[in-house]
């Protein structure tokens, strides 16, 4: 179930935009990562405007059929009780090998002390347990979907 603040803050960001664009305007609501922790502190980050990107690996939306994040589109980012705590914008999304993804990338995610090296040694650790559960193995050679945003509305 949907937590009421989604829907209220939805409702307090269509009254700031003009009468023409909410009509078009959608939304998907969703949390960060696998656990209450971080889940809660990557909310904080992106409230906080330090958070600006995000990645996941591309083989998790091919396996659950999910298509991906759209330049363009608008999250309600919540805490791990589903509770509303910011809008977010997409504005740029690309797939790239994860030996690729770079230290300006690595910066926007906002995690920890903003390195590349810090990035790598969290996702190596965060993708390897994803992929342990398919029986899988993460390599260099694999697609991460790096998702960039901007923060709309806290």
């Amino acid at each position: 179930m949907v937590h009421k603040s989604v829907s209220q803050m939805w409702e307090n960001y269509l009254k700031t935009l003009e009468k023409s664009k909410t009509k078009t305007a959608a939304y998907t609501s969703w949390h960060f990562s696998a656990n209450e922790k971080d889940a809660n502190e990557l909310a904080a980050l992106v409230r906080n405007n330090v958070k600006t990107a995000t990645s996941s690996l591309h083989i998790l939306y091919e396996m659950e059929g999910v298509k991906l994040p759209q330049k363009g589109e608008l999250n309600i980012i919540t805490d791990w009780d589903g509770v509303a705590q910011a809008i977010t914008e997409t504005v740029n999304v690309s797939t790239i090998p994860f030996k690729e993804v770079s230290e300006n990338f690595a910066r926007k995610e906002g995690e920890g002390d903003r390195t590349l090296h810090y990035w790598r040694t969290v996702h190596i650790d965060f993708f390897t347990k994803e992929l342990a559960n398919m029986n899988r193995a993460l390599s260099e050679d694999m697609l991460v979907v790096c998702e960039e945003f901007r923060l709309v509305y806290k």
